[in-house]
């Protein structure tokens, strides 16, 4: 014992300690890698909640993206359904007048490649993707000018592929509404 050297029983014991926790970080390395596992299979096996889809070869024939059916329009109970379709390198319509503090949703798709939804100063982004209808709810709180640029690389036309999004007065958004009905900038 006097050359510094421990007892026999001492080694044994770290050993066994450093054994436990090897064995606690394999098991939780074993049950992170099962729980990833399990979440990826359960969200490709089920669909999602909601899917619509829309024949991109026919929008603007029949169906709900036909061209007089885009822009604005004031809903029965005030809110606001906007429809616009992405399209090489063009959003229909170019620019969208809509309300200021009321609900409005977007109902947006494409007619032939991936584009990008944007709206700058806001949190919506949508992808367009052909043959599926993109929807999402939102509400402006002040009036005001934003820019809508399409984010998703689409060909070469891609950084010319812009539109706006007007956002007026609720009241002069009515009186527009109860004049011609359905909405875009060139109807203000």
């Amino acid at each position: 014992m006097s050359d510094g050297a421990l007892p026999e029983q001492d080694e044994s014991g770290g050993d066994r300690l450093e054994h436990r926790w090897a064995g606690v970080a394999t098991g939780i390395i074993v049950l992170l890698t099962a729980m990833a596992v399990f979440a990826g299979v359960h969200q490709a096996v089920l669909p999602q909640s909601r899917v619509e889809t829309a024949d991109p070869g026919t929008l603007h024939l029949n169906g709900e993206f036909i061209e007089s059916n885009l822009g604005s329009a004031l809903q029965a109970d005030g809110s606001v359904m906007v429809r616009a379709v992405g399209q090489q390198y063009s959003f229909t319509p170019q620019c969208i007048l809509v309300p200021a503090d009321t609900p409005i949703t977007f109902r947006v798709t494409s007619s032939d490649v991936v584009h990008g939804f944007l709206i700058t100063g806001t949190s919506i982004n949508l992808m367009l993707v052909p043959g599926y209808i993109s929807s999402i709810p939102a509400r402006f709180s002040t009036p005001g000018e934003r820019h809508m640029p399409c984010h998703e690389f689409c060909g070469y036309g891609h950084e010319g592929m812009w539109g706006r999004i007007k956002v007026i007065d609720k009241a002069e958004f009515a009186r527009l509404a109860a004049d011609t009905g359905r909405l875009n900038c060139v109807a203000q």
